[in-house]
C-alpha cells in the first residue's frame, strides 16, 4: 500500500478503532517510508521551501546537508559552514543535532557543539536568506553549560507559541530537557525571563533522555524525546517517546498520566526487524500531514544510521506512526 493510501485509510478510521491499532508489541511498529540516495545522517531536522524543495541538515563536521525534490531521492551537498566558526574550538570541531525553522523572511539554525558524553558545550545559532549550505551567517553562542553544570546545552529545538512567544528546549542526560524562553528579535535568551524550565528528567534508573521537540496539536504542546543509548549501531537502544501539557513549560504527562519528570513517556517508535534505535527525532508538517524525522541503526547494513520518514496520525489526541 502506498503512503499516501495508508494515510487516507487511517484518517478515515474511527480514534477508538485506530487506537486499538495503536502498536503494542516492537514488531507492529511501521517501517520508514522508501528514501534513496544519500540517506546515511544522525540527528536529522529538515524544511520544506516555499517553491517545494526539501532541506536536511544533520550531525556531523559544520553540520552536514542533504536535499530532495520528492522527500525520497535525497543527494548530499557541502556542509551549511564552509568555514567553521572560531568560537567552536572553546567545545568540540563539529557541530551536532541542528533544528532548522522559518520565521520572520530567515531560515534560522541552532545547533549544538559538544563532545561525546561531556557537559561542556554550548549552543549556537545561524540566519540564512535562503537556508542552503554556505549562505550562513553564525549569530554566536545562545546558550551554555560546564562540567559544573547539572544539565547539558545541546539538542536544540525551537518552538513558537501562537501567542508570539519564543522557547527553546534542549538537554541530554544529567537532569534532563530543559526549556527557556528567547528574545525573537536576538534569537538568543529573553531576558525578561532567565528561568530555565524542567520538561523531562528520569530521577531512577538511567538519565538517557534527550532530544527534545515540542509541537502544538489540538489545544494540547506535545514534547518528543529521545530515550536510552544512540550511537552504538545494532547495539543502540534508543526510542522516541512523546507526552503533552496545556503548558508549553508542562507538566508533561503521558498516556498513562505519569510526569515525564519521572520517568513518563509514551512510545511513538521502538526498535522493530532491522530498523534499530529509531530516534534523534524531528517533526514537521507537510502537504500531507505531520511527519517525524529520525535516524535508525540498519541491521541489515552493519548498524549504518539512516535516515527514516513516518507520517504522524493525531486522531486520537496521541501521536501514531504509520
Amino acid at each position: 500500500m502506498s503512503r499516501t493510501s495508508r494515510r487516507a485509510l487511517l484518517l478515515a478510521v474511527p480514534a477508538a478503532i485506530l487506537l486499538a491499532l495503536a502498536p503494542s508489541t516492537a514488531s507492529a511498529y511501521p517501517d520508514p517510508g522508501t528514501v534513496t540516495g544519500s540517506t546515511v545522517v544522525h540527528d536529522p531536522t529538515m524544511i520544506r521551501t516555499s517553491a517545494g524543495r526539501y532541506l536536511l541538515y544533520a550531525t556531523g563536521g559544520g553540520l552536514a546537508y542533504r536535499t530532495s525534490t520528492d522527500r525520497i531521492a535525497f543527494s548530499s551537498g557541502s556542509d551549511a559552514f564552509g568555514t567553521k566558526p572560531s568560537w567552536w574550538s572553546s567545545y568540540a570541531t563539529e557541530a551536532w543535532a541542528p533544528d532548522i525553522s522559518y520565521h520572520g523572511g530567515k531560515y534560522l539554525l541552532y545547533y549544538a557543539v559538544s563532545t561525546f558524553g561531556s557537559n561542556k558545550s554550548a549552543i549556537g545559532l545561524a540566519g540564512s536568506s535562503t537556508g542552503l549550505p554556505g549562505s550562513w551567517s553564525d549569530y554566536g553562542v545562545v546558550y551554555t553549560s560546564t562540567t559544573a553544570s547539572d544539565y547539558n546545552a545541546i539538542d536544540p529545538n525551537l518552538f513558537v507559541d501562537d501567542d508570539g512567544k519564543w522557547w527553546l528546549s534542549f538537554g541530554s542526560w544529567w537532569t534532563g530537557i530543559k526549556m527557556i524562553r528567547i528574545d525573537p528579535s536576538t534569537g538568543k535568551q529573553y531576558s525578561g525571563d532567565t528561568t530555565r524550565y524542567s520538561l523531562a528528567y528520569r530521577p531512577t534508573g538511567t538519565k538517557a533522555v534527550e532530544a527534545p521537540y515540542v509541537v502544538k496539536r489540538n489545544g494540547y504542546y506535545y514534547l518528543f524525546a529521545s530515550y536510552d543509548t544512540c550511537c552504538a549501531g545494532t547495539s543502540s537502544t534508543y526510542k522516541v517517546k512523546v507526552g503533552r501539557a496545556t503548558g508549553v513549560t508542562g507538566p508533561y504527562y503521558d498516556k498513562s498520566g505519569v510526569a515525564m519528570t519521572n520517568n513518563g513517556g509514551t512510545a511513538v517508535l521502538e526498535t522493530h526487524g532491522s530498523v534499530i534505535g529509531p530516534g534523534g527525532q524531528s517533526i514537521m508538517n507537510d502537504s500531507d500531514g505531520d511527519l517525524i524525522v529520525y535516524h535508525y541503526y540498519d541491521g541489515n547494513d552493519s548498524g549504518t544510521p539512516k535516515l527514516g520518514i513516518n507520517l504522524l496520525n493525531w486522531s486520537t489526541g496521541w501521536p501514531v506512526a504509520y
